[in-house]
Parts: structure tokens; sequence; C-alpha cells
């Protein structure tokens, strides 16, 4: 009777899917690091602004390299169960004091968590 008890505890064991380790799985965090440039944010962008500026439109760069103090880099990563989801970057280019150019793939406006009202819809009345 053990033997036969032994013998299906291993074969059980070899099964993946029944294996109780797999059955639960911690909570992995979404990890979004950097900075969420929009396209929008982008488009305010132009030619001979400052850099306090871009600053005010983007944020704060996540990089600036001293070897390239007249580039910032705007860095955006999304890790969502231990995997890159998303990865861009934006980078500006100043000449002296201005802005010259930008590089890069601005990422999409995020989209409104609940619709917006319609101004011609009835607004809804909690009842009471």
């Amino acid at each position: 009777m053990r033997a036969l008890i032994i013998a299906a505890s291993l074969a059980l064991a070899g099964c993946s899917s029944l294996n109780p380790m797999n059955w639960l799985t911690p909570h992995r965090l979404d990890i979004p690091q950097g900075n969420y440039v929009t396209e929008d944010a982008v488009a305010r962008l132009k030619p001979g602004m400052t850099r306090s500026q871009v600053r005010f439109v983007l944020g704060t760069p996540l990089l600036t390299d001293p070897f390239h103090a007249n580039r910032w880099d705007y860095k955006y990563r999304l890790i969502r169960d231990g995997k890159v989801v998303r990865d861009a970057t934006v980078t500006v280019f100043f000449e002296g004091d201005v802005l010259t150019r930008i590089e890069g793939q601005p990422l999409p406006a995020e989209q409104p968590v609940a619709p917006p009202l319609d101004a011609s819809a009835p607004a809804a009345v909690p009842a009471q």
C-alpha cells in the first residue's frame, strides 16, 4: 500500500499542472519608470523655447548627461509581470538655452477612466 502511495505521489509531482507550487504565484506590481511624454505634450514644444519652458511642458528629464549638456533624454518603461510592455524615449536637443529639435516617439495620451459626460444627456439623480 505504501509503495502505491509513493508511486502516485511521484507521478503527480511530475505533472506541472498538478504541482501545488504553481497554484499560488506572488502578485507582481506594474512598475512604470521615467517620464510619460505624450504626443500632446510634444506638440506643444516649439523650436526656440528655453530649457525652463521645456521643463514646464515635459517635466524634469530622467537623464541629463554632463558629457552631452545640450541634450535631455525622457525615458519611459512599463514592466508588467516581469516583462517590458512599453519602452519609449524622447530626446530634446538645445543650442545654449534654446530648443532646436526633438527626436523619438512620444507615447499616446492616456484614455480617460470614465467617458466625458454628454451635456445633452440628462444627469442621473441618486435615489433617496
